[in-house]
């Protein structure tokens, strides 16, 4: 058979069902091949749409998502995604077309070295150059790309490689991988160090919100009585009403989470990736004990020794400590309950409020009265960004997706459109500024033709509204440019693409508009909303300046 069949074949023998992507010439005997499969195809508007799906599709369901361009632009067009699925530890196989291999020599028509600008953002890179070497390049990308942590790998295809026949045939994609158990000695010494301290908190990570590890997660918690605060990217690992969740960690150094850890003589750290919040914030001095627990050892860094580190799977490192609990690790730290009631009068004090534009908090609150535990909220990136993450009470894990590893802009329309695919019965919420909006308009197209309807809810105030805090803060005044100087019409834009379009103009209407929304088949709803976004002064005045990751 053709290499470029052989490479759909496995493909299918790895479970793949979709493909996101744009085609071109040179993946063109690729796209005929996918003619044959039962693998759809969803053709999106932009290569970063598709990569953005993929993403989402590897998120939510834990198997790679792919996505697909061709050489040169469709590559380079790709990469955002991608990078943002490696950082964000998202599963992913992107492909890429090529020119022949005849051309790749000199300099020729949109060629570059695609594999060598994909490898300092991806797991693994490489390009078939053997029609024979496809099963187990395939094999591999995929491999690679679940293994923990995950994240993305890259598959070139020549095209003249594309036309090659081949007698090899797809390997078993469905060979299962036992990950390794924790070290009993260093499950030892953690229980030792739990049983000793007064204070000890949880910093729930990234590697937590998979529902194995959420699971072996809350009944630690149950049985330690250890408050537990997660990170941006961990919400839901244990649920935002539990008795002793301390809400999401990653905001300003004032916060009360922040205080709240640098209190704790023990910060349990689980599945926590710095690339989400650099301990050099809540561990200033570089002296607190540190237990870490993750599938990789901990980073060198002077604010994060850690006196005990268990590498292993981190739901297998869990039970492993769950089976060693006795009474002499259960604490309860009355410090720590004052805090978290002191957070729930803060993070409600807004939720009736009548103000218009809308507060972001009455804006969160409404959306949360009408989403489902299981519903599914991804947020863009921006200033509403903290908002979800402080505001946004999550009930399950992997329900509501922040990015903020890679943490690029234009995420949230093309992933919802995934999600909303993914799990059609679920409501699928994509939450955007309107700078965000435009970066990946487009796929409102894709939606349309999909015939899948999420919510894009978008906060409207006319700019770049995290920039503008951030300057205001650090310089005491703001640059033009972070406001748009031709204003949008997001209501005008989604009718123009075929959506249902709505613009709230009062508090009491926003639950209103998301029922219409909900209530729409076959096609997207796309809801303005203003928002007041002096909020985010006062919140900064309260909690300090909101720090990167």
């Amino acid at each position: 058979m053709k290499a470029s069949d052989l490479l759909v074949r496995c493909l299918e023998s790895e479970g793949v069902d979709t493909i996101y992507g744009v085609p071109g010439e040179e993946n063109a005997d690729l796209m005929i091949s996918l003619m044959d499969s039962p693998i759809d195809f969803v053709l999106t508007r932009h290569e970063q749409g598709a990569a953005f799906m993929a993403d989402l599709a590897g998120r939510l369901t834990g198997k790679p998502g792919v996505c697909l361009g061709t050489l040169g632009p469709g590559a380079t067009n790709l990469i955002t995604g991608v990078a943002n699925a490696n950082m964000d530890r998202s599963p992913v196989v992107a492909i890429t077309g090529q020119a022949g291999t005849d051309r790749l020599h000199k300099e020729s028509h949109q060629t570059m070295d695609v594999v060598s600008m994909f490898k300092p953002v991806t797991k693994w890179a490489t390009s078939i150059l053997e029609a024979e070497n496809v099963p187990e390049i395939v094999r591999k990308a995929f491999r690679v790309a679940c293994m923990e942590k995950p994240g993305a790998t890259l598959i070139e295809l020549p095209e003249d490689i594309a036309k090659r026949t081949t007698d090899a045939r797809p390997l078993r994609g469905d060979v299962l991988v036992r990950r390794p158990g924790p070290d009993p000695w260093a499950v030892q010494l953690a229980l030792r160090l739990i049983q000793k301290s007064k204070r000890p908190f949880i910093l729930a990570g990234n590697g937590c919100v998979r529902s194995h590890t959420s699971e072996q997660l809350q009944a630690f918690v149950q049985s330690t009585k250890i408050y537990t605060a997660h990170t941006f990217m961990g919400k839901g690992a244990v649920p935002t009403c539990h008795e002793r969740c301390l809400f999401t960690a990653g905001l300003g150094r004032n916060d009360q989470v922040t205080q709240a850890i640098q209190r704790a003589d023990l910060v349990i750290c689980i599945g926590y990736d710095m690339v989400e919040w650099h301990p050099s914030i809540w561990n200033p001095n570089g002296d607190k004990k540190i237990i870490h627990i993750d599938s990789l050892p901990a980073e060198v860094d002077k604010h994060y020794h850690a006196d005990v580190e268990i590498v292993a799977d981190v739901a297998y490192s869990l039970e492993a400590l769950n089976a060693g609990l006795g009474p002499e690790h259960v604490k309860s730290e009355p410090v720590f309950e004052a805090d978290r009631q002191l957070m729930l009068r803060e993070l409600t004090e807004f939720n009736q409020d009548e103000g218009f534009p809308m507060k972001p908090q009455r804006i969160l609150a409404d959306l949360r009265s009408v989403m489902a535990a299981e519903d599914i909220l991804i947020s863009d990136v921006g200033a509403h960004k903290m908002w979800v993450a402080r505001q946004y009470f999550t009930l399950q894990p992997n329900t509501c997706i922040i990015s903020n590893g890679f943490c690029s802009m234009g995420i949230a329309m093309p992933g919802a459109i995934a999600a909303k695919r993914l799990f059609p019965k679920r409501r699928v919420v994509g939450l955007v500024g309107d700078g965000a909006f435009l970066m990946n308009v487009q796929e409102l197209a894709t939606a349309v033709e999909l015939g899948v309807a999420p919510v894009f809810l978008v906060w409207e105030d006319g700019g770049y509204g995290l920039i503008e805090l951030k300057q205001r803060t650090q310089f005491g005044r703001v640059s033009p440019h972070v406001k748009f100087r031709a204003p949008s019409d997001a209501v005008a834009i989604a009718q123009a693409f075929g959506c249902k379009g709505i613009k709230v103009n009062s508090p009491a209407h926003l639950k209103q508009a998301l029922a219409e929304g909900f209530a729409e088949k076959g096609r997207p709803t796309v809801i303005s909303v203003p928002v007041d976004y002096t909020e985010n002064v006062r919140l900064t005045s309260k909690i300090g300046p909101i720090i990167a990751p």
